[in-house]
């Protein structure tokens, strides 16, 4: 892992398919989200994203805010990861254990960032590591661990 990316794991007991149904539909996204910021999608694209496809969101940090996203990588059932405008990531890799359950991991990555330092220097690393942590709680909560 880079140093300039923080993440965390849960295993949740749930199939990687209904959980990357999930992560793929940007209208669920405020249902995952743990740090109260992902209002509602703006998205007039496709239910289940892909490879390339935009999403836009309402989002809420101190003050409602729109963006639109981009997915960047994409592995059917595996990965999915989207960045914005300023190019940070965050990342989902999710593993299949065989038994129903899967190992969900969730990343902030700000190695690609164009203002990487400031958000170093605000904080966000730390925010948003605390956010990964009670949206992969949540998870667990909504599916089972």
């Amino acid at each position: 892992m880079s140093p300039r990316q923080v993440s965390d794991t849960r295993v949740v007991a749930a199939p990687a398919a209904e959980l990357f149904a999930l992560l793929t539909d940007p209208a669920k996204h405020p249902e995952l989200d743990g740090s109260g910021s992902v209002l509602a999608s703006r998205s007039t694209g496709p239910r289940k994203l892909g490879l390339g496809d935009h999403f836009g969101m309402d989002m809420r940090m101190g003050l409602p805010y729109k963006i639109r996203n981009t997915v960047v990588e994409y592995e059917e059932n595996r990965l999915i990861a989207w960045r914005h405008f300023y190019g940070h990531r965050w990342r989902w890799q999710l593993t299949d254990l065989g038994d129903g359950r899967t190992e969900v991991t969730e990343t902030f990555d700000w190695s690609t960032a164009r203002i990487g330092f400031l958000l170093a220097l605000v904080g966000f690393p730390a925010k948003n590591l605390k956010a990964i942590r009670a949206t992969l709680d949540r998870l667990v909560r909504r599916y089972g661990g």
